[in-house]
């Protein structure tokens, strides 16, 4: 099978049809290609290169081309090659010959660009929506279980008393990173490409700006070559998602760990989790386990995007076919990574009695005791050692820390006796020690959370009145 294609050339092979189409994937572009080809008109009719029954009847057209596609009718051709050229040419069909006067003063290169940033924007924002749906789910839960204290761990070691909502926190915080590169990569993302043409411009007089600002650009791009040949935005964006997977991922990987019987910290609901094929007794907590690997997802495609680029010439190369599909595909995976997520947090059980049981071993308030020494004049290493020997001393009977003896406390050090010596041990005292900005006392974690609320709803009331 072989076509003609344009006058210069006179057929192709199969081989090469199938590597060259690519509409199946970027059918997916229609509404975009759409919009920037009805803004194209605007700016054919500004310079006089349309008539205003010319640029009715292609608006029209292309209204009942969308028509099409919403109903399931169009008949997408791989002949064509892409979505534009499908589009154009059904156009063709029902308006005549006037719909060849479109493509006047564009090409294919500054037409996919446009259509690119034009998806990666409306993506874009969508991702900032569940994004924002997972960052309130998680102060909710956060501002619920404010008094339930839990273990900090470093190297998935017990460390020192905290509190389950401060720890919910940190998940915030790097949530809300993940928000300003989002927003950042959108907003140098949103200019226009329209008027650069397949290279160099076009010599017909039309109004970029006006065109740009028809579709809610910025502004037009500075420089044709770059307007046509540089994917950066694309990777930027795809990035900024890889890190937000990277971030769902750790939170995942607690929830799995959480979930398990040895920890019992939390119990995901049903809806959120799934059984075994074979061992009737299972819940297990997949919701976790597969955004662990979407992450994975994310990260491959902004690999996929960079390599792409990394040996292009300066001016459009047809290998920037397949950046669609890793745009697609990230902007996919971050979306339902975090809607479910943030379904399976909201709807879990968090089991206050384990989480605080787990105070009760490891000898989580070993550095209070040895802060407590330094209230006393002791140098920190030194009450460091004085109480690492006590720890020894306390793991040799099998006991923990705080159920050591006035006796022997008081043989370790003579600053080691009294209530306050006591109050240094206890759990709940230490987190409220911790009052320091960023620290888990009760009243920091609440004012954290209220700033935290504060900070998601002024950027989301931002978010709307930009778009």
């Amino acid at each position: 099978m072989s076509v003609a294609r344009g006058g210069r050339l006179a057929a192709a092979d199969q081989a090469m049809l199938e590597l060259n189409q690519s509409v199946e994937v970027d059918k997916r572009l229609w509404r975009e290609d759409i919009d920037g080809s009805v803004a194209h008109i605007g700016g054919l009719e500004g310079a006089g290169i349309l008539s205003s029954e010319e640029a009715q009847t292609l608006r029209d057209g292309l209204s009942q081309v969308a028509r099409e596609i919403e109903a399931g009718q169009m008949q997408w051709d791989p002949v064509k090659e892409d979505v534009h050229m499908n589009i154009e040419s059904r156009l063709v069909e029902i308006v005549g010959a006037v719909g060849g006067k479109l493509h006047t003063a564009r090409s294919r290169n500054d037409q996919v660009a446009t259509d690119l940033r034009l998806f990666a924007r409306r993506r874009g924002v969508e991702i900032l929506e569940a994004l924002d749906g997972l960052g309130g789910v998680i102060l909710g839960r956060a501002e619920e279980q404010i008094d339930v204290l839990m273990p900090a761990y470093t190297h998935l070691q017990r460390g020192q008393p905290s509190r389950l909502a401060h720890h919910l926190m940190a998940w915030q915080e790097m949530l809300w990173r993940d928000r300003g590169r989002l927003v950042d990569a959108i907003t140098r993302l949103n200019e226009s490409p329209l008027g650069a043409g397949a290279v160099a411009g076009t010599g017909f007089a039309i109004d970029r700006a006006s065109v740009a600002q028809s579709l809610g650009f910025s502004g037009p791009m500075r420089n044709s070559l770059d307007a046509t040949a540089s994917r950066d935005f694309l990777m930027e964006l795809v990035s900024a998602l890889a890190i937000l997977g990277v971030h769902l991922s750790r939170i995942g990987e607690e929830i799995v760990l959480w979930s398990s019987s040895e920890f019992g910290f939390m119990e995901l609901s049903d809806g959120f989790s799934t059984s075994s094929s074979m061992m009737p007794q299972k819940k297990n907590p997949d919701v976790a386990e597969l955004v662990r690997g979407k992450a994975a997802l994310l990260i491959g495609a902004t690999t996929t995007l960079m390599v792409l680029e990394k040996s292009l010439c300066f001016g459009y190369g047809r290998e920037l076919q397949d950046d669609k599909r890793p745009l697609f595909d990230s902007c996919d995976n971050a979306r339902i990574a975090l809607n479910a997520l943030a379904g399976a947090i909201e709807t879990a059980s968090f089991r206050a009695d384990r989480l605080e049981g787990a105070l009760e071993r490891g000898h989580l308030t070993a550095t209070d005791l040895a802060d407590y020494l330094v209230t006393q004049g002791v140098p920190f290493r030194e009450a460091h050692h004085i109480v690492g020997g006590l720890v020894r001393k306390a793991s040799e009977q099998g006991i923990e820390l705080s159920k050591l003896s006035a006796e022997e406390l008081l043989a370790a050090h003579p600053s080691l006796q009294g209530s306050e010596v006591r109050a240094a041990l206890d759990p709940r005292t230490a987190v409220e020690r911790r009052a320091l900005f960023g620290g888990p006392a009760k009243a920091r974690v609440l004012e954290a959370i209220a700033d935290a609320r504060a900070r998601w709803q002024l950027a989301q009331k931002e978010s709307i009145a930009g778009a």
